[in-house]
């Protein structure tokens, strides 16, 4: 008599009235070699108890078959959230081309966290059918999409969406804009965004994050800043040096640095002044810019800092004080501020 296959066995287990039984059948299933438990697991998608739904959604994130998309899919209208949540990690974790046509069909599905969590198995996927689906998703009405298709391309890095992502630094929700200053930075950084820019380029580019320096939103302050100190562009020195005056500190911390890796020597004085901020982050971060920038005039109020109350502070002024000394005469200005 012929042995039941461990799929039969599965499928017969989960036939049992009793969802403990079903959901120990699932927890102790530990061999997933034999390809027809797809059919099993699937099927348990659909279960009515909760527990055995995310568990069987486990096991299909292990096998990573593309033959599960459409009732992971289906699992992400789930009215569980850890459900919810497990069919999305599930998806990322699909391989091979033949998902890719039930992916790009739900990128128009009615609910946003559909929509959002396929645009992520997308990306993972890396199928050239997808480009044109994710960026006509930076126009989705949801910004959650939105957000997801941005980094979505970031991941891709195709010069070509370069425009499209420009776009998206006047989005109306500031996590967008956010992440879009990063999905240009990360293009500019591959050294494709400036070509599929051009024109207007690198100049117009600089002059997009600099304006973003006066976003209503802190966050998107602090990336825009941290972004123009990776220019290497004289450009964008001015502009840092009237962040020092924002209102969030944080933004006047990373202009600092940003000045500091742009050798914008200009910003000495502004540094200098920052020194005596009552935040032990924007002493050490202003000692660490004058470092950079080798800025003799600082000496004296570094040496102050030496005593300072805070340890960060001092080894920053420790560090700046070297710098000085020792780089005299032997500097290179990047930023022509």
């Amino acid at each position: 008599m012929t042995q039941p296959s461990l799929a039969q066995e599965l499928e017969s287990a989960l036939r049992d009235p009793d969802p403990g039984a079903r959901q120990l059948a699932l927890a102790q299933l530990e061999d997933l070699s034999d390809p027809e438990l797809i059919h099993p697991l699937i099927a348990a998608v659909r279960d009515e108890d909760p527990t055995v739904r995310a568990l069987a959604l486990g096991h299909l994130e292990d096998l990573g078959d593309p033959r599960a998309v459409p009732a992971i899919i289906g699992a992400l209208e789930d009215e569980e959230t850890h459900v919810r949540e497990a069919a999305a990690a599930t998806l990322r974790e699909i391989r091979g081309s033949e998902a890719a046509p039930h992916l790009i069909d739900a990128v128009r599905h009615e609910r946003p966290f559909v929509r959002a969590s396929v645009i992520v198995a997308l990306r993972e996927l890396r199928d050239p059918r997808a480009l044109a689906h994710l960026e006509g998703a930076l126009e989705d009405p949801a910004p959650e999409v939105r957000r997801e298709a941005v980094l979505s391309l970031a991941y891709l890095r195709r010069p070509e969406s370069a425009p499209a992502l420009r776009a998206r630094l006047r989005d109306p929700d500031a996590q967008v804009r956010q992440v879009a200053i990063g999905a240009l930075d990360s293009l500019h950084a591959s050294g494709g965004a400036l070509d599929a820019l051009h024109p207007p380029g690198a100049p117009a580019l600089v002059e997009d994050f600099a304006a973003l320096l006066s976003d209503p939103d802190w966050r998107v302050r602090v990336e825009a800043a941290i972004v123009l100190g990776r220019s290497a562009h004289g450009l964008a020195a001015p502009h840092l040096r009237s962040a020092l005056d924002d209102s969030a500190w944080q933004v006047r911390k990373e202009s600092a640095l940003a000045l500091g890796r742009l050798r914008a020597a200009s910003a000495a004085p502004d540094l200098i002044r920052l020194l005596g901020s009552d935040l032990p982050d924007l002493r050490k971060a202003a000692a660490q810019a004058l470092g950079e920038l080798r800025a003799a005039p600082a000496e004296a109020p570094l040496h102050g800092l030496l005593g300072d109350a805070d340890v960060e502070v001092r080894k920053a002024a420790s560090r700046a004080l070297d710098a000085i000394r020792t780089g005299a005469g032997r500097h290179e200005t990047f930023a022509r501020d």
